[in-house]
């Protein structure tokens, strides 16, 4: 069975950085703690016979910035970032290498992107593309059980069922549901008063964003507050469609 796992770097490096293991210093007393233990794992990820490794690659953000920036000023930056897991990321790319791992290291496009367009790229031509993140927005990118989203840490596995179960869309109005509701993680902030659920059932009965009626009488008789939420949805139609469009990989 050929499996193409690709792995969201910079979640990796976040979590090496601020979990409980104990520090390391480099020769020249530099903190490598984040690089040591994101090596540590991807070891362990090619050695675990449950994921039964065959393909592999691991993006990172390098900056912490993107095009979405140019669009939008409220999205997510690299401020808050502790200098010392900043400045580890080139080591850590080269850390990656050393062990014979494709790196991406994105500049203009993130991590999510990457990891996206290699699932879209290959899923046709292995048997599972598994996407090592939690990032919610690359839900988009599951499909039935061949693309699969799986959290390591919290040993979870999403297939399209478990988005539709979570988030009561399907993989293709995930972008439509966060420029709605927005998402915290990437600073959008969605338009104000919808909630997962109301969203989740107008886009159940319109699929995307653009279809849906701007005729309230239209709208699904379950959606509590509909008709504020309609001209609020009328009134600001260009700020939900940038927050798709910075949730749309």
């Amino acid at each position: 069975m050929t499996r193409l796992h690709l792995v969201d770097g910079t979640l990796e490096l976040f979590r090496a950085h601020f979990s409980k293991r104990p520090p390391h210093r480099g020769p020249d007393g530099r903190d490598l703690k984040a690089t040591v233990g994101l090596a540590s794992s991807i070891l362990g990820l090619l050695h675990d016979e449950r994921e039964a490794v065959t393909h592999i690659a691991v993006a990172f953000d390098n900056p912490i910035r993107s095009f979405r920036n140019d669009l939008f000023d409220g999205y997510k930056t690299d401020e808050g970032v502790p200098p010392e897991l900043g400045a580890q990321f080139d080591e850590a790319e080269d850390a990656i290498r050393a062990l014979g791992v494709v790196v991406w290291s994105m500049k203009e496009y993130e991590t999510d992107d990457a990891l996206a367009t290699a699932a879209a790229r290959w899923a046709d031509r292995v048997d599972q593309v598994r996407i090592l993140s939690s990032d919610k927005d690359l839900m988009q990118c599951v499909r039935g059980t061949k693309v699969v989203l799986v959290d390591r840490q919290r040993e979870k596995e999403v297939d399209e069922a478990g988005v539709r179960a979570k988030w009561g869309v399907g993989p293709e109005s995930i972008p439509d549901l966060l420029g709605l509701i927005g998402d915290d993680a990437d600073g959008i902030p969605g338009l104000p008063g919808f909630g997962q659920k109301s969203a989740a059932a107008l886009l159940a009965g319109f699929e995307h964003l653009e279809r849906i009626d701007d005729d309230v009488t239209k709208w699904p008789k379950s959606i509590r507050g509909a008709e504020r939420l309609c001209a609020t949805l009328k009134a600001r139609r260009e700020d939900a469609a940038l927050f798709k469009k910075l949730a749309t990989l």
